[in-house]
């Protein structure tokens, strides 16, 4: 069964997203807040609108799969399938927490909905092929997602697959680089500048395009252009700010991992709300 479709207003479902995440950081007073911030608007794409899944039965043979290659933003995900009904919101208060079901990183074996073990920056592509590979050597029409991060394409496993990705033509797979301009230690301009990202991709033979990564109904249409391409591979770069949404970790250096103070969640929680019955409002007033 597919629970894709749902007709709810992304823009709510992102702030809903946003909310949630912040809410199961805030026992910790530490976290990967900076990249989990940045993807929110694309999982809301993707599992209100494109991603076909199903909640009862979260090993589904005809799914679409999402590879998190950037295992440290799984407390969005996490969060994201909470509110798709994969486990209750009880659940994320395990974050972190030994013996839990939630890990730092996003673990298959542990997550009801995660498809891949990630987290190991640079490998996720590699399953992701395999993956993408294997849905089509078994007749399957099911898309495999990848979520990259900017400064994990620093790595050179990631032209790997991009070049075999290209040769095998796999339309089957879409990759979303969420392009927040930061990595662990600093800015990528300064760590190793990437460049024309979308040129780089192109250059690999992949369909590929830039959009605005903090708009879902740009990044659903987006995701429709990608699958039009069916003999190639195709990434998706999102123009995205790290920590977007949270006032105390967006754009500041050092939000890859950071501590932060109870005052600190408090408010940006407050202001997510505001925003999420701000988001409601106005897809009530449409």
């Amino acid at each position: 069964m597919s629970t894709n479709g749902n007709m709810q207003n992304l823009g709510v479902v992102a702030e809903e997203i946003r909310l949630m995440t912040l809410q199961t950081f805030s026992h910790l007073g530490f976290g990967h807040v900076g990249g989990a911030m940045s993807v929110v608007e694309t999982l809301a794409a993707l599992y209100w609108s494109e991603l076909r899944h199903d909640p009862a039965n979260p090993d589904w043979k005809d799914r679409d799969r999402l590879v998190m290659s950037k295992g440290h933003a799984g407390p969005a995900l996490y969060a994201t399938l909470c509110l798709r009904g994969f486990f209750s919101e009880e659940t994320l208060s395990e974050l972190n927490q030994g013996g839990g079901r939630l890990p730092s990183h996003c673990d298959m074996n542990k997550t009801p909905g995660v498809d891949m073990t990630t987290g190991s920056l640079g490998q996720g592509i590699s399953t992701a092929i395999g993956i993408a590979l294997g849905c089509r050597l078994n007749g399957s029409d099911s898309t495999t997602y990848l979520i990259l991060g900017d400064g994990e394409c620093d790595e050179g496993q990631i032209w790997e697959g991009a070049m075999f990705a290209a040769h095998y033509k796999l339309g089957g797979l879409v990759a979303f680089i969420d392009w927040n301009k930061q990595q662990l230690d600093g800015f990528t301009k300064d760590v190793l500048d990437l460049g024309d990202i979308e040129a780089k991709f192109r250059a690999f033979d992949w369909h590929a395009q830039t959009v605005s990564g903090h708009d879902p109904d740009i990044i659903r249409a987006a995701i429709a252009g990608a699958k039009d391409a069916k003999d190639k591979p195709s990434a998706i770069i999102l123009d995205t700010i790290k920590g977007y949404g949270c006032d105390f970790a967006a754009g500041i250096p050092g939000n890859h991992h950071m501590n932060f103070t109870k005052k600190q969640m408090d408010s940006a929680i407050e202001a997510a709300a505001q925003r999420l019955e701000k988001a409601r409002s106005a897809a009530k007033a449409n």
